[in-house]
């Protein structure tokens, strides 16, 4: 009898393994094939990243944006943006006494003033921002910038819901350019919390929201930084009245019509009011174009003002009773033979005239004095005199120090006078002298 030779079992383990791995590669196969017919997709990997590709078929559609969008910043606007306005300068329509002249009051034609229209018809001359910081029971108040409500016959409050409601001026001040609006408090909804602007930081977010280019445009948003603090600011309003800010720099743009919107920081405070952004320099008939350069007034300025706006209607503020200018805009052989002051005085605040009956006048100072300090405030020229003044009250007492020749002398004036009351007589000033 023959005997089969006995199987052995590394054979038996490679059919195994050999059947095994065909029906995986077959599965594969089917189910590969299964997938692209019925429209799946492949993840790739590359690098360690996944790429779908995708056969599409039918109708392109949007996909939903799973993204998380809840941003600081978005997080500080939505605190903010319901208290933020559009203020409307209304004023009144005039003609010129020609009727066929259309453009002849625009461009600089005659007015009759029996061509006034007799109805009192109001019509938007121009808009601006504003911002709600304080409900009162019926009544809420917006402030804005001085330049937005000035000359204005009437004024129109948007909201940000899109009501119209009528504002009327409680108070403004020229100097600083800010105004108070009082509306009805029916339809807000929010109220703005201002911020202590004495610890922004340099380099900090701002964000600014206003009307750029008007209410078509509301409540537009831009971000920047805060670019600097303590900008001295100064320029002249369309009525000749001086403008001073010390302000904080941003590049958040500002365009006009965010003029009296806020600056805010990253927690969604006020922390300034925007009022003015520089677009040319000056100083040549050729000047440069200047972009992100915008200015607003610190909150913790704006908050001192609006108070006495709210309680008085205007800001009071002291008056030395004196006309000045800047001792370095006198030649150095004036300043040694017609003041006599040391050789090494350079800035400083010359008196040019003192005014009878004024605190200037009973403190003992004199025409040719030159006005070095005030309290604590060194005065190098007549706009750090103003601010230095500015910082005081009408009844307080504050220590003039000043040259007289070469003695260097100190006196204390009491500030009796408020700058509103004093009559000043504009023919005695001219380009390089003003009053205080």
């Amino acid at each position: 009898m023959e005997k089969r030779p006995k199987k052995s079992n590394g054979s038996f383990f490679k059919r195994f393994l050999t059947g095994l791995l065909g029906g995986l590669i077959g599965g594969a196969l089917v189910f590969s094939a299964y997938y692209f017919l019925a429209g799946g997709s492949l993840a790739l990997s590359n690098n360690g990243s996944s790429t779908a590709l995708k056969n599409n078929s039918g109708t392109t559609k949007t996909a939903d944006v799973t993204a998380n969008v809840t941003t600081d910043v978005t997080s500080a606007v939505q605190k903010v943006d319901g208290a933020v306005v559009s203020v409307i300068n209304l004023q009144k329509q005039k003609s010129s006494s020609g009727s066929d002249d259309l453009f002849g009051g625009l461009f600089g034609g005659s007015e009759s003033s029996s061509s006034e229209k007799s109805n009192n018809d109001l019509t938007a001359a121009s808009e601006g921002s504003g911002v709600i910081y304080k409900k009162d029971g019926n009544t809420a108040y917006i402030v804005t910038n001085n330049h937005v409500v000035d000359g204005s016959d009437g004024l129109e409050v948007l909201l940000e819901d899109g009501t119209r409601v009528k504002g009327e001026l409680v108070g403004s001040d020229s100097y600083s350019d800010l105004a108070v609006i009082k509306i009805s408090s029916a339809n807000v909804k929010a109220v703005a919390e201002f911020g202590n602007s004495d610890k922004i930081k340099v380099g900090e977010p701002a964000i600014a929201i206003g009307s750029p280019l008007g209410s078509e445009y509301a409540n537009s948003v831009t971000e920047g930084i805060v670019s600097s603090v303590n900008r001295r600011i100064e320029s002249t309003n369309e009525s000749g009245e001086t403008v001073s800010l010390n302000a904080i720099q941003t590049d958040a743009a500002i365009n006009p019509g965010n003029s009296g919107g806020p600056l805010l920081n990253i927690a969604g405070q006020v922390i300034g009011i925007n009022s003015i952004k520089l677009t040319q320099t000056t100083g040549s008939s050729s000047g440069v174009s200047v972009e992100g350069m915008g200015f607003a007034i610190p909150s913790n300025d704006v908050v001192n003002i609006i108070n006495q706006l709210e309680t008085n209607g205007k800001v009071s503020r002291p008056a030395l009773g004196i006309y000045m200018l800047n001792l370095s805009d006198v030649s150095s052989e004036q300043r040694s033979s017609v003041l006599g002051v040391p050789d090494d005085l350079t800035n400083g605040v010359v008196v040019s005239e003192v005014q009878s009956g004024t605190p200037a006048e009973t403190a003992g100072l004199k025409q040719g004095d030159v006005i070095t300090k005030l309290g604590d405030d060194s005065t190098d020229t007549t706009s750090d005199l103003t601010s230095a003044l500015y910082k005081h009250k009408v009844g307080d007492t504050v220590e003039v120090t000043f040259y007289r020749g070469k003695d260097k002398k100190t006196v204390s004036l009491k500030l009796s006078l408020d700058a509103s009351s004093l009559k000043q007589s504009k023919t005695k000033q001219d380009q390089t002298s003003t009053s205080e």
